[in-house]
């Protein structure tokens, strides 16, 4: 019999957001009249900008014509795409990244699950704690992590960086020796966010320690406020120990579409086996073009309808209409007495649990008794128990309802 890959037996349970669904579909088959209000999965509502359904349905004519029509393109992503990027995120920041540097994909998520790849399965790596389960999960697939400690719920080979109100959700930097470093910041699943100066603290250590940081900027879009770094590459030196992810997920309403982009500088480099300087910008292109055939024309062309005038202008009023979301989220929890973090230059609102809750045990009072889902904090790490994340994503009026809700519940 074929022997499987061992690594796989090592993740532990349902997928988070499995486990979730499944706990979901269990309350409404024993309660069809319950109406759910989702604020779990932070998937959104709002429909796509004009001006990308517009850019789409030409895409689609320009293929249906045979002195127009596309096959295959350039896996690293059109130029006319890659130069709105480079333009609009970063020249605009008076950031310089070159064209090939940027390499389009149909998410983040895949791109930050699959970037560990093109690193030996000796690398050490760190992550923040709590923390998006993707970058832990494909490590422990690719054997990195060690075995699973049942007593500290955390793997042996990782470095878990704590993340929680004792430290203002700023993690300190590693103890020991690591190889690769995930940030994500606006971060999920807190919502928090670092300032240019601690950013730089990162970059620095990156420096000194010879480590890369991944760094996961999917949520840059929300940020609100001017002191908040938009780019990792702000920082003076990050190119040359930084790789960054963003995606048009969440800001262009592409959950179902499919478009993101990831950065690898010339300047990062790192070693083979036996010592040979590599650039990473190499081996991740090769990566790419052997495993990924490229994002549709129609796709890119839609992604490359966000930058222009009118683009933004309702990408704005989306983003807006998120973080007004937030705000209810935000207000609403803390005028029960609840403490309560982000939902300030992020999409997501991070509470403490009330009256000792773990974290499992509140999201079974919010389903149970308010008919609304959330997210365990503990799914995202052992230092999120007693957490607990709800996202700005659902309708204004469910918002508004969910919020109503919780207040008249015995907390």
């Amino acid at each position: 019999m074929t022997q499987i890959n061992h690594n796989y037996t090592q993740l532990q349970g349902s997928y988070l957001f499995s486990e979730i669904a499944k706990r979901r579909t269990t309350f409404i088959q024993n309660n069809p009249n319950a109406q759910i209000i989702s604020l779990g999965i932070g998937d959104v509502t709002r429909g796509l900008p004009d001006a990308v359904t517009k850019a789409m349905h030409a895409a689609v004519d320009e293929l249906a014509n045979p002195g127009s029509f596309r096959g295959y393109g350039p896996e690293q992503g059109y130029d006319f795409l890659i130069n709105d990027i480079i333009n609009n995120d970063y020249k605009a920041r008076g950031i310089d990244i070159a064209t090939n540097e940027v390499f389009v994909s149909d998410g983040s998520k895949c791109d930050v699950g699959n970037i560990q790849e093109i690193f030996s399965q000796d690398a050490v790596i760190a992550v923040q704690d709590p923390v998006y389960p993707v970058y832990v999960d494909t490590n422990v697939m690719a054997g990195r992590s060690g075995k699973f400690n049942k007593e500290t719920n955390q793997y042996e080979n990782i470095v878990y960086l704590k993340c929680d109100a004792s430290n203002n959700f700023t993690p300190s930097l590693p103890e020991r020796k690591v190889d690769l470093i995930y940030l994500c910041y606006p971060n999920n699943p807190t919502g928090m966010t670092l300032s240019k100066e601690e950013l730089k603290r990162w970059v620095d250590f990156a420096k000194a320690n010879d480590c890369i940081i991944l760094y996961d900027s999917a949520y840059e879009a929300f940020i609100q406020e001017a002191d908040v770094p938009r780019s990792i590459y702000e920082i003076e030196g990050a190119k040359e120990v930084a790789i960054e992810f963003r995606s048009f997920s969440k800001t262009a309403g592409f959950t179902g579409v499919r478009c993101a982009y990831t950065v690898v500088p010339r300047e990062l480099k790192a070693k083979d086996a036996d010592g040979n300087v590599m650039l990473v910008n190499d081996l991740w292109n090769r990566r790419h073009t052997t495993k990924f055939n490229g994002v549709s024309y129609v796709t890119q062309r839609g992604a490359a309808a966000i930058y222009t005038p009118e683009g933004k202008e309702q990408i704005g009023a989306i983003i807006d209409y998120y973080m007004t979301n937030a705000g209810i989220i935000r207000e609403g929890l803390a005028s029960l007495g609840l403490e309560v973090f982000g939902g300030v230059n992020a999409p997501y609102i991070w509470l403490k649990t009330p009256n000792g809750l773990d974290s499992w045990a509140f999201f079974d009072k919010l389903l149970s008794e308010a008919n609304i889902v959330g997210t365990p904090g503990v799914g995202f790490g052992q230092s999120g128990q007693g957490y607990f994340r709800l996202t700005a994503f659902g309708s204004r009026e469910n918002t508004e309802k969910a919020v109503e809700r919780i207040t008249k519940l015995s907390l």
